[in-house]
């Protein structure tokens, strides 16, 4: 019973505000206006804060568990060749191709992890999860770059240099930037003899720390509000088995595989010995929808919006149930 309700509670209020953006939307009291610019204010303001403040709590670039991140790198490479060889043999249209891999690889772990690896886990596994995504994110960046150009013939010029530079100028990809520098220069900031720094944020600057801190707060339950709100639920005829196949791909081969290849390697592997608190973070990475960005730049890169905006819609529906039921068995195993 326990375990059943450790379950519900890690995935449940996930659910609840999902709820509360699509009924709000619904009955008119939020609109396509208020998502707009809510989603844009989550992306570019409150998630950069966030990511920056959990990065800035790591006590220093020593404390980086970088058999963590490895494994991240290796799931996220992994997903992204399985991805190359699933639409080879069963995606026909050049423009679907990039879109259904980069469905498998890209998670939403910046909307939907976030929130889930707290519930699970704390905010340590969050700290866990903002180590991981300082490498995790700028790869799925550059791989959806490279998976939805490299079948669509008919590029526009300079298309491909225009989005690596949108890469790079991330708001997230520079909250992390920001994150791992400020880490890097409190490397050389003496302590006292109680251990603890002589010049902190948290401390002197506590002016600037708190609204960093606050506003990365506000994160989850707006983003996931937004997300509801979002929501149509349909499906387009000419697409379901594309949309099957992606959905599929991602809310099950993805979590199933990856996660326990990530138990085996800590059983039998020394090096991958990893730290309990991981594994909210990966079940974030690996369990979690599709990424609502990737969307955005299927459209961008000429491939097929409507197949990549439905996926995002259904991955986050079926992910719902794969991962409470992800969450039950790995509290069964006692590894969380």
């Amino acid at each position: 019973m326990d375990t059943l309700l450790f379950a519900i509670n890690s995935v449940l209020p996930i659910i609840i505000l999902m709820a509360l953006g699509y009924f709000l939307k619904r009955i008119g009291f939020i609109n396509d206006n208020f998502l707009k610019i809510a989603n844009k204010y989550v992306y570019r303001i409150a998630l950069p804060a966030l990511l920056f403040y959990n990065i800035y709590k790591i006590d220093s670039l020593n404390n980086i568990e970088w058999n963590q991140i490895v494994f991240a790198v290796l799931g996220i490479m992994l997903l992204f060749i399985i991805g190359m060889i699933v639409v080879k043999i069963f995606v026909p249209d050049k423009r679907q191709k990039g879109v259904v891999v980069q469905v498998l690889f890209r998670a939403n772990f910046a909307i939907i992890g976030i929130p889930l690896a707290q519930a699970i886990g704390g905010s340590i596994a969050v700290v866990h999860l903002a180590m991981i995504s300082a490498i995790a994110i700028p790869l799925m960046n550059v791989l959806s770059v490279i998976s939805l150009s490299m079948y669509v013939e008919e590029k526009q010029p300079g298309q491909i240099k225009k989005t690596l530079l949108k890469i790079v100028k991330n708001p997230l990809i520079i909250g992390i930037v920001l994150g791992l520098v400020t880490l890097f220069i409190r490397g050389f900031i003496p302590k006292n003899i109680d251990g603890n720094y002589v010049f902190s944020l948290e401390e002197h600057l506590k002016f600037i720390y708190l609204p960093i801190q606050w506003l990365g707060e506000t994160t989850s339950p707006i983003a996931l509000i937004v997300l509801g709100g979002g929501f149509q639920f349909y499906v387009i005829k000419n697409l379901s088995k594309q949309i099957f196949i992606g959905t599929f791909l991602r809310t099950i081969i993805s979590p199933l595989l990856i996660l326990s290849l990530a138990i085996i390697l800590d059983e039998y592997l020394e090096y991958f010995n990893f730290n309990y608190l991981v594994y909210p973070a990966y079940i974030a990475l690996f369990a979690s929808p599709t990424a609502i960005t990737g969307a955005v730049m299927a459209k961008e890169m000429n491939n097929d919006y409507d197949l990549a905006n439905q996926c995002v819609v259904w991955t986050t529906i079926i992910s719902i149930f794969t991962i409470f039921i992800t969450v039950l068995i790995f509290k069964l195993m006692n590894l969380l």
